[in-house]
């Protein structure tokens, strides 16, 4: 059952890996909008993914309590058995295995979670390859789920982390919560399609429109704030930006190449 609580464990990796990323690597990462916050038992939909940093962004603009859950692909994350037994203990990881023909399982994950009075956190274009300070396009599982579990939905901007280097800038704002119908508006009557049928995969669709007209002009409004002059030194930029990815292309302007030369 995954818990809201943190345990001593998640607390002490945690301001350990504050302390590598903000004087280590010294990384600047700035967030508002934190007094949206509710207290707990809530979908947290964020973009622009574009890097191993999302998350670790997610996890340090919000506190230590109510804990967040992330789906994650479990293929690139228990890559050893010492990180899955880790990531185990550690626990905010809900595994994904490819190859998956039903929602069910994110279903429940998320219902557990939220029923738990924890976050449910979830990065709905499913990949870092896209532009930079722009979303790409949403798939739709994550509107689904937020129709069958009824939380509310705190939209999570994101900006900067297309590519790492020492000292490198990225942000990210909290936007107040809200609804399917809030976000739907008069659009929707307010009634539940039956699950798996036509018309709630329409309803999704629509859902998933209206989140990314809300978070796409709030990425492209901070993202300026992150993007440094090109004669400012990026030391160790190759190295940080694959540090926990997996080699592989990247669709974007100017992409980094993994430490392998592979593009």
């Amino acid at each position: 059952m995954p818990e809201s609580r943190a345990s001593i464990l998640y607390r002490v990796v945690r301001v350990l890996a504050k302390l590598v990323l903000r004087f280590g690597f010294r990384f600047q990462m700035a967030t508002s909008g934190r007094e949206h916050l509710p207290a707990g038992g809530y979908l947290l939909v964020a973009a622009a993914h574009r890097g191993w940093m999302d998350p670790i962004l997610i996890l340090d603009a919000l506190p230590d309590e109510p804990r967040v859950w992330f789906l994650g692909s479990a293929p690139s994350t228990f890559t050893s058995w010492w990180r899955e037994r880790f990531v185990h203990r550690l626990g905010g990881l809900l595994p994904v295995w490819r190859g998956g023909v039903t929602l069910a399982p994110h279903i429940a994950s998320a219902r557990a979670v939220i029923a738990n009075g924890g976050v449910f956190a979830q990065m709905p274009e499913g990949t870092v390859s896209g532009p930079a300070g722009r979303i790409g396009p949403f798939r739709v599982g994550w509107a689904l789920i937020a129709l069958r579990t009824g939380a509310p939905i705190v939209p999570f901007a994101i900006a900067g982390t297309e590519e790492l280097y020492v000292g490198r800038r990225m942000a990210s704002r909290i936007l107040p919560p809200t609804t399917p119908a809030a976000l739907l508006g008069a659009t929707w009557d307010g009634t539940l399609p039956a699950e798996g049928s036509r018309e709630e995969l329409a309803l999704a669709r629509a859902l998933t429109e209206r989140l990314e007209a809300v978070l796409r002009p709030v990425v492209e409004e901070i993202y300026p704030g992150t993007v440094d002059p090109p004669s400012r030194p990026r030391r160790l930029r190759r190295r940080l930006t694959w540090l926990l990815l997996r080699p592989g292309r990247l669709d974007r302007d100017d992409p980094v190449s993994p430490p392998d030369g592979t593009t």
